[in-house]
């Protein structure tokens, strides 16, 4: 059955005003996640519509309580307009989709034409983050979200990834979750643009606190200092300071300059890693072609090397030298 995508994308922007806008979005981001020709072509379509939403990454370690802080913040954002949420959440190992847990937490909004809360899956990518991330907040800034929240899965330190996709980053940290000395060492530490020290009402959150506090005064420098706000997510005690944080962090990268640098970053390194995806798809397409195989002969006989051989499949292929 074919698929008309144009079609598909003008019904997801008609937004509130539709209900079946959410029908539609569903159909798109399922596309974007399956890849091939059809992801790219609704990327094609949203792309020139996108660049409005304001992107927010959630994230920390498992059991931080991200998702219920999430399903607080959505009730902030939402005076601002309307919110979308990806969770990303583990692959499950039987059917390849998402488990969903993260999106249970925050049903109360279901009932909200202006949130729109969607899972996706991690499938094994190692920083947490699917490939289709990017490319699926672009689709919901095109669809005319105000604020897109990226609540990553909570892998742990190597969840850096979240602050490539983010206008502003916020890491969770719980009470006990360490010493001054592990928060010097935590690379998640260092992405952060706020934390948040949430279960607040639990013994230690003051020590939290300090340690953070410690951390940024050694870090000190010019430019923004990430805020540390305690937040109890289960009462919601804290949560209008947390986002009143993240505001403030908006208007500073505006004011600064900041935000259009990032942005600029984040499209160059996306399309360095999509450029990387094309060139080995190309590549590979072409791998039992006769004079890239001969080169192939040539390496296994060691008659030349690896990166000589790379060169030559290179020009070949693709048609050009490449530089020293």
């Amino acid at each position: 059955m074919t698929v008309d995508i144009e079609d598909l994308l003008g019904k997801a922007r008609l937004g509130e005003a539709d209900p079946a806008s959410k029908v539609a979005l569903a159909r798109l981001i399922s596309l974007v996640e399956r890849g091939g020709e059809p992801a790219r072509a609704v990327g094609r379509l949203a792309y020139p519509l996108s660049g409005s939403a304001y992107t927010i990454g959630v994230t920390g370690a498992p059991g931080a309580g991200k998702s219920t802080l999430n399903d607080t913040l959505i009730t902030q954002a939402r005076r601002d307009g309307s919110v979308a949420v990806l969770a990303i959440d583990p692959t499950s190992p039987f059917t390849g989709g998402a488990i969903l847990g993260d999106r249970l937490r925050m049903n109360e909004h279901y009932q909200d034409s202006g949130v729109y809360i969607r899972s996706m899956a991690t499938r094994g990518h190692l920083g947490g983050l699917a490939f289709a991330v990017p490319e699926t907040v672009r689709l919901l800034d095109a669809a005319g979200f105000s604020t897109v929240v990226i609540e990553t899965v909570g892998v742990g330190q190597v969840e850096v990834e979240v602050a490539g996709a983010a206008d502003t980053t916020v890491v969770v940290v719980n009470p006990g979750w360490g010493d001054a000395v592990q928060a010097n060492k935590a690379g998640l530490m260092e992405i952060a643009d706020v934390f948040a020290v949430n279960k607040a009402d639990r013994p230690g959150a003051r020590e939290a606190v300090r340690d953070l506090e410690g951390m940024l005064d050694l870090a000190a420098g010019g430019g923004w200092r990430p805020p540390v706000v305690t937040t109890v997510a289960s009462t919601g005690e804290g949560v209008a300071e947390l986002y009143s944080a993240i505001s403030k962090h908006r208007s500073h990268l505006v004011d600064s300059g900041e935000l259009d640098t990032r942005r600029s970053h984040r499209i160059a390194e996306e399309l360095s890693r999509v450029l990387r995806r094309r060139l080995e798809e190309w590549v590979g397409s072409r791998w039992s072609d006769p004079e890239v195989e001969q080169v192939r002969k040539r390496c296994e006989r060691r008659e030349i090397d690896l990166y000589s051989a790379a060169d030559q499949i290179v020009r070949q292929v693709l048609g050009a030298a490449i530089g020293d």
